[in-house]
């Protein structure tokens, strides 16, 4: 069971959007085509959550090399789920961007499908309508810092996940989040911002299976994408993901870019393939994301 909540809103001081330039975090990524509300054809972006340089990487590869696992592999990490609905309503007096409870409980069930080592439960939905001096839904990208501060549930135990319409400039982005180590775990700035209508049943084919929410928490647990640094060390860090050039898009089957053994892993929920081809994390991505939890985010670890 989770609980409704009514929630108001107030004006907090401007922030900055984002932990890089946008420019910086769309700059090579090709453009993804899915499905509008009416059925439109839709120009967008899969992820924006910001990749980390080469010597940040290195930093956290470090932490990793000194930490000493406190032996969480093989239980369940209990994780809450605060949910957050932004919508709008339209000049006609029609509510935009309200997922049905069915597909909010959907959605928390497909990332207890995806996730073998976190168990989620659904703890609170919240619904906050947007506003001229909040305009949250249609602005949730470049304002997700003050949006977040005014929503957030203790972030330190809890994963907040914002359901909107986020934009960078005219094209649509289907979600984002920042990698743990980005700020202290109790920071308001974390979370997952997803598409609304990319909740499963949503309208996005074909990306309208709750997998943009696990490719983001893939980030919010510290995974990077299976394409990061290309065919170059350190990769994206899991060694049995093999390299991969570019992000894959649709399925290919078969797809090798680069010299390293192994095909492409597009099959895996942190490349950019669509929904129904995603089905797996590694077993080393698994045992990244507990030593991620235990380094960044340990508070979790007391649910």
């Amino acid at each position: 069971m989770f609980t409704v909540l009514a929630v108001g809103g107030a004006a907090f001081a401007e922030e900055p959007s984002t932990a890089a330039e946008p420019a910086e975090v769309f700059a090579n990524q090709n453009h993804i085509y899915f499905q509008g509300p009416d059925g439109d054809l839709v120009r967008g972006y899969r992820c924006g959550t910001p990749e980390p340089s080469l010597a940040e990487m290195a930093a956290v590869a470090q932490d990793l090399a000194q930490h000493q696992g406190a032996g969480q592999r093989g239980r369940k990490i209990g994780v809450p789920v605060a949910f957050h609905v932004i919508y709008k309503v339209d000049e006609e007096g029609h509510e935009i961007g309200i997922p049905p409870n069915e597909q909010i409980e959907a959605q928390i069930e497909v990332l207890n499908q995806a996730y073998g080592e976190f168990r989620f439960t659904l703890d609170s939905v919240d619904y906050f309508e947007q506003t001229e001096q909040e305009p949250w839904f249609d602005r949730c990208y470049q304002q997700n810092f003050r949006m977040k501060r005014a929503l957030a549930v203790s972030p330190e135990t809890t994963l907040n996940i914002y359901s909107c319409d986020p934009h960078y400039g005219k094209w649509q982005l289907l979600g984002f989040a920042y990698l743990p180590w980005s700020f202290p775990e109790d920071d308001y700035r974390h979370g997952v911002v997803l598409l609304h209508s990319s909740l499963p049943g949503g309208t996005a084919v074909p990306y309208d299976e709750g997998d943009t929410a696990t490719h983001e928490a893939g980030h919010y647990f510290g995974l990077l994408h299976t394409f990061q640094n290309g065919c170059t060390e350190p990769g994206d860090e899991i060694d049995d993901t093999p390299f991969e050039a570019t992000a894959a898009f649709g399925c290919p089957e078969g797809r090798d870019t680069c010299p390293q053994v192994g095909l492409d892993p597009i099959f895996n929920f942190m490349d950019y393939t669509d929904d129904p081809c995603m089905d797996h994390f590694t077993t080393d991505q698994d045992v990244r994301m507990i030593d991620m939890v235990e380094l960044y985010r340990p508070t979790l670890l007391l649910n």
